[in-house]
């Protein structure tokens, strides 16, 4: 076989060359490219929406929206520390899932919120699978997709988390840059305006309800002992030096809701540790609305932010102070002589207000209702 030789050009290629071989190569591509979407038109419609969308996007969460997109009536001290509750929200985007998350953005951008914590029953029914179920993308990340609620979210369990694999909403801090969830039970503080701090105290209530000693679907919960708990919930309200103590657990000691007058077995084991330590506030969820309430005379604020998604009716009691069957959340700003709570529903509307005041007394009802 003859191998032709090969032969280096010796002179460098004019830019009139160089010029007809790029204009030849566009040529090419254009026409490869035009031909692709005559062939295959689907794919041109799906970079076009692509676009169309990603444009969108960029143009709904800009300065202007969120100069006219704003909760009337929510305002608090500059000087506050604010974060928002949220409870039994997960049930990919359905009921009124999808417009909290809209109010919740706007409410953390208005009030410039540390975190936001939940309040259990994060994904219904059954809880996730795993750290990989396609839950944590239906129910979380394609919800909670919205710019300001990038920020650290503080979980509880609540009982349907506990029918799946509850280690695995542990696991997910480590996949996740926002979901942070160090144990079932933990604690944080919080500086406020003049140095001193406050308190908050994540608990697990399911293993302390003795209502689940009997029921089958939530031996796991129950099986998890409350000892090693009430101890470290003893330890850590007794220490002295913090302006408020806030705990956020899953289920209310005193509802009115669905389950009025059924709520006696945690209360028993809860109540009195509270008043022993001064509880300041308890934040529950399990009832699937809003509630404020607090007994005549006690000190103890009892608030239940259940409005995630779907929603039950409610009533009117002795200790209810406010109750609404709403979707919605609550906001809670703290400074060293205040506590201010406003309830928002699943339309961006302030329901409710409650101003707690850091004193040995009754917290003053300064409230107002719509």
């Amino acid at each position: 076989m003859q191998v032709l030789p090969t032969f280096l050009p010796t002179t460098k290629p004019t830019l009139a060359t160089l010029f007809a071989v790029a204009f030849c190569f566009t040529c090419s591509l254009t026409s490869e490219c035009v031909e692709a979407e005559q062939t295959n038109p689907v794919h041109s419609v799906a970079k076009t929406n692509a676009f169309n969308n990603a444009t969108a996007t960029n143009e709904q969460y800009s300065r202007n929206y969120y100069a006219h997109t704003t909760i009337e009536g929510l305002s608090v001290p500059d000087n506050a520390v604010s974060f928002l509750t949220l409870g039994d929200w997960g049930r990919n985007g359905h009921f009124y899932q999808k417009h909290v998350a809209k109010w919740l953005d706007i409410a953390s951008y208005q009030l410039d919120a540390e975190f936001i914590a939940t309040t259990g029953d994060n994904f219904y029914d059954n809880g996730v699978a795993s750290i990989d179920d396609p839950y944590w993308l239906s129910s979380y990340e394609n919800i909670y997709h919205q710019p300001h609620l990038f920020i650290d979210w503080y979980p509880v369990l609540g009982n349907h988390d506990y029918r799946g694999n509850w280690q695995a909403q542990i696991d997910y801090s480590n996949k996740s840059r926002r979901w942070e969830m160090p144990a079932q039970y933990y604690s944080k503080t919080l500086i406020l305006d003049d140095g001193s701090s406050a308190l908050l105290l994540f608990i697990d209530t399911s293993p302390l309800n003795p209502d689940y000693a009997g029921e089958a679907k939530y031996q796991e919960a129950y099986s998890q002992g409350a000892s090693e708990q009430l101890v470290w919930i003893n330890t850590m309200l007794d220490k002295e030096q913090y302006t408020w103590k806030v705990v956020i657990g899953h289920h209310p000691l005193y509802s009115s809701g669905k389950r009025f007058g059924k709520t006696d077995a945690i209360k028993d084991v809860l109540e009195p540790i509270f008043h022993e330590h001064g509880v300041n506030l308890y934040i529950a969820g399990h009832e699937h609305d809003l509630q404020h309430n607090q007994l005549p005379g006690d000190d103890l604020v009892h608030v239940v932010s259940g409005g995630g998604s779907e929603v039950r009716p409610v009533g009117n009691y002795d200790f209810t102070q406010f109750s609404k069957s709403t979707g919605g959340f609550v906001s809670v700003s703290m400074t060293a002589k205040n506590i201010f709570l406003n309830y928002i529903d699943h339309n961006g509307k302030t329901i409710y207000t409650h101003t707690m005041n850091n004193t040995h007394t009754a917290s003053l009802p300064n409230t107002t209702q719509d």
